[in-house]
């Protein structure tokens, strides 16, 4: 897998700013969608498509690993809502009390106990938290959304259990089967129309990380009904085609060494899984959850994404107070087990600030930490016709550029006449440097050189037009020759 270089262009030379006048951007690339830990959804989708069965997909991501069995009869509690009164529908019984199941309910908190009221608002009876309600007949129950909290209505599978919160809200949880649970999940992590391979490797990881983790604690719930979680849905998330991976898979969880793995997943690796420690700060290593390549995963749309451009007064405003003086440049220093950053240093024109990778995605609102930068300078220049001689370093560029982009004319021009002249970094001195024309609507080449021993580039321009470098990978900002 092609590694993508950590570039970044700077306004001028490393030690200065841009001239006044010269154009500067910010170009990202970067590849993946999600933490880069555990399981590659688009990746197991290709694996599938490839003929792989799912315990062969999950072997692949969770080295060293083996399919076993989840504890029967586990029940997983999700937190739908917290809002001042929940609403429901549905309900033959709360605790003790018959319910007209055509009849709308609320549940409130009411100190340590819960107070079930009628749909107009009147209480019927209090009830020692939790308050269970049920379905005698075994059908879903349907908890509406309130006002402002966001959640739309839903329809659950199970019971719901009502606890007072910390805050006088009630808790509106939902207590479902493992089975049911995941048929709510996958649907919604997953895309039906994928292989039924891929869909069967969602059930197995979905099911071993709801048994494995509990975000809520002695809270009485485990799981967030979104991404800090799993997405779960209910009934209303269920598809037959994701029913089916988890009927084809009742049960089976990741384990290493016989115990059940919290077998993380996300969506889309740029072509290699990540170490967990790498990731998330403090994390033990894990053999089974190490980075691993991935190579089917350019299913994904996010398989690589970029070009990201801004100016950099732009990148400046998004960096803030990790920019000292005025931004230079983005310099990575480590990178992980796959390319993702670990650490960078963003260079100031008053100094240096050294940041996680972690902050870089967060600051530009990236979707992985899989990234290179290339800040790149752009000018033209309409040199005198007394201009002294190009220094023989740049002589040398230019004849390489006639000789590697047959435009012998074009890199003539460049010691004379018009030319567009700017600076890069972090790239290295003999990064090519290709000079892009806007025709119609496509940019295209017309002239090559290198960079510098200082980084900096000269191109002679053809004739009038709209022109941009692009250094390395990515493209620099656009100048115009009138």
């Amino acid at each position: 897998m092609r590694r993508t270089a950590p570039l970044l262009a700077v306004a001028a030379t490393l030690a200065a700013a841009a001239p006044a006048g010269a154009a500067a951007t910010l170009t990202i690339n970067g590849a993946g969608f999600g933490h880069g830990i555990g399981m590659s959804q688009y990746g197991a989708a290709g694996m599938a498509k490839q003929g792989w069965d799912h315990p062969r997909i999950l072997a692949h991501y969770f080295q060293g690993t083996e399919i076993g069995q989840a504890p029967a009869d586990t029940v997983v509690r999700v937190l739908l809502q917290s809002p001042h009164t929940a609403r429901f529908t549905n309900a033959t019984h709360a605790g003790t009390k018959e319910l007209d199941p055509a009849r709308t309910y609320g549940a409130k908190a009411s100190g340590d106990q819960v107070a079930l009221l009628s749909d107009r608002g009147r209480t019927l009876a209090r009830f020692k938290a939790p308050l269970r309600v049920t379905n005698a007949a075994d059908e879903p129950i349907k908890l509406l959304g309130t006002a402002g909290n966001g959640v739309p209505d839903g329809t659950y599978r199970g019971w719901f259990e009502f606890r007072p919160g910390s805050m006088g809200e009630v808790l509106a949880i939902n207590a479902v089967g493992l089975e049911q649970y995941v048929a709510g999940v996958i649907a919604n992590e997953a895309i039906p129309s994928w292989p039924a391979a891929a869909l069967r490797a969602q059930a197995v990881a979905a099911r071993g990380y709801a048994i494995t983790t509990s975000r809520g604690g002695e809270k009485g719930w485990d799981q967030y009904p979104d991404t800090r979680s799993q997405v779960y849905r209910g009934v209303t998330g269920e598809h037959p085609n994701t029913n089916k991976a988890v009927n084809a898979t009742a049960g089976q969880v990741v384990t290493y060494e016989g115990k059940p793995i919290t077998s993380y997943f996300f969506s889309t690796s740029g072509g290699h899984t990540e170490n967990v420690e790498n990731v998330w700060r403090g994390a033990e290593p894990r053999p089974y959850l190490r980075g691993v390549p991935d190579p089917y995963d350019d299913l994904s749309p996010y398989h690589r994404w970029g070009p990201i451009r801004m100016s950099r007064a732009a990148a400046t405003s998004k960096l803030g107070s990790l920019v000292k003086g005025r931004l230079k440049g983005i310099r990575v220093t480590k990178r992980g087990a796959s390319p993702r950053v670990l650490r960078a240093v963003v260079v100031g024109t008053g100094g240096t600030t050294t940041v996680t990778g972690d902050q870089l995605r967060s600051r530009f609102g990236l979707r992985d930490t899989w990234m290179s930068f290339n800040a790149a300078t752009a000018e033209v220049e309409v040199p005198a016709e007394t201009d002294a001689p190009a220094p023989a370093e740049d002589e040398a560029r230019a004849e390489r550029g006639r000789s590697s982009s047959g435009g012998a004319t074009i890199a003539r021009a460049g010691l004379r006449g018009p030319r567009v002249v700017g600076s890069a970094y972090p790239a290295k001195p003999g990064t090519p440097v290709i000079l892009q024309r806007r025709t119609g609507d496509r940019w295209t080449r017309v002239g090559q050189t290198r960079l510098g021993t200082t980084r900096r580039y000269k191109i002679g321009l053809p004739g009038p037009g709209r022109y941009r470098v692009v250094v390395g990978d990515a493209p620099g900002p656009i100048v115009r020759l009138r």
